[in-house]
């Protein structure tokens, strides 16, 4: 690390929809202080704005090639683990898309080639939605006091059938190691844990293959509580449509809600529970003051964390989003499953080992489905909501 080169030479390895983004902000010039050199996919040289740098089929190549000084790994989930470790044993830097592995225990494996030279990210882009990070800032200065109630109801994920059947690893146990939790809501669990923090038990309800015919879970409700008496409710779907996006945090000292458009802070006067035990009123309600706040949500998030990724190799510029706070969503989206598979609530931090035998059950009974033959219509806009 250090800023005694020109620009840090990244190579991309997928050339999927994500992959094609960041390849996007790179060569256009979005992200100050790199340069695209390479990448690497199974299928032929890519056309278009990638046309030019070097390209290699087999992601080791790239790895020993010294073309790139970090890189980006953007391929299906189940090729994380081993690519990740090829990149860190070359003492490369690493961006991984999200989650970092199919378990918790792969998440570890990754970590433990991690040398203090690594910078090491994951692509957890929503902390970089002005919106979380407005709310994040609001909590942590206390304004609403203790954290009592936190809901989610995060629904409009919608997926229609054509986006499992256009790829033979997504909702598949084998190549993704689970569905809304790991692909769409990893996104949502760790914006929860990042502005909560992390629950201390969760009991989940997940159903599989409910709105679509895939064999992971589509749709979850689970409940959570927190060290200090707090509970949470958390749901998520790809199976709904239009769908919800409420957020609520509820404090003693008053509340943040997003309504999926607005952001409103509730403040109350005195506190709840200062007014709870000296009010004399039966039926009062402490005095409450609600603003909306205007928040300008439009903003390059992808660009933004792969900026601070360059930064961090260059400048020591501390990690939005370290890949090792990437075990903490991977962990929650686990324990939400194994809390299924075992009807019972599960204590956090949970037993990797029991988990990835559970895992592995599924895996060893899953397969790879095959592609139907179609051309998909893709508007990567559309998928954040």
């Amino acid at each position: 690390m250090g800023s005694t080169q020109a620009s840090v030479r990244i190579g991309v390895v997928g050339l999927g929809n994500i992959a094609q983004q960041h390849i996007r902000n790179l060569v256009e010039g979005h992200v100050a202080g790199a340069v695209l050199t390479a990448t690497c996919s199974r299928s032929q040289r890519p056309d278009g704005l990638a046309a030019s740098v070097a390209h290699y089929q087999d992601y080791r190549e790239l790895v020993d090639s010294e073309s790139c000084d970090a890189i980006v790994v953007a391929t299906p989930t189940n090729s994380h683990l081993d690519i990740g470790r090829a990149v860190l044993d070359a003492n490369l830097h690493i961006m991984m898309e999200k989650p970092m592995g199919l378990s918790i225990q792969e998440g570890e494996s990754l970590l433990s080639r991690c040398t203090p030279n690594s910078v090491a990210a994951l692509m957890l882009n929503q902390r970089a939605d002005p919106l979380f990070l407005r709310m994040k800032e609001i909590i942590e200065s206390s304004i609403l006091g203790d954290l009592i109630r936190i809901n989610w109801c995060m629904t409009n994920w919608f997926r229609p059938e054509i986006y499992f059947q256009v790829s033979d690893w997504r909702a598949t146990w084998r190549g993704e190691g689970g569905g809304v939790l790991v692909n769409q809501c990893i996104h949502n669990l760790d914006i929860l844990q990042w502005l909560c923090g992390m629950p201390k038990s969760v009991r989940a309800h997940c159903q599989f293959g409910r709105f679509h015919e895939v064999e992971v879970e589509d749709d979850v409700t689970a409940y959570l509580e927190y060290e200090n008496g707090a509970t949470g409710v958390f749901v998520g779907s790809t199976g709904e449509a239009p769908g919800v996006n409420r957020f609520e945090v509820i404090g003693d000292a008053g509340s943040l809600v997003f309504d999926g458009t607005r952001l409103s802070l509730a403040q109350n006067t005195p506190s709840t529970a200062v007014f709870n035990r000296t009010t004399k009123q039966m039926f009062g309600m402490p005095a409450t003051v609600t603003d909306v706040l205007a928040i300008d949500r439009k903003v390059n998030q992808h660009a933004v964390l792969m900026q601070n990724f360059v930064n961090a190799i260059r400048e020591d510029e501390p990690l939005i989003a370290p890949l090792a706070e990437g075990l903490r969503s991977l962990s929650i989206a686990n324990a939400m499953l194994l809390s299924t598979w075992q009807q019972r609530t599960i204590e956090f931090p949970i037993d990797a080992g029991e988990y990835q035998v559970y895992l592995q059950t599924k895996i060893d009974q899953s397969s790879l489905r095959v592609k139907a033959d179609v051309e998909a219509e893709i508007n990567m806009d559309s998928s954040y909501r």
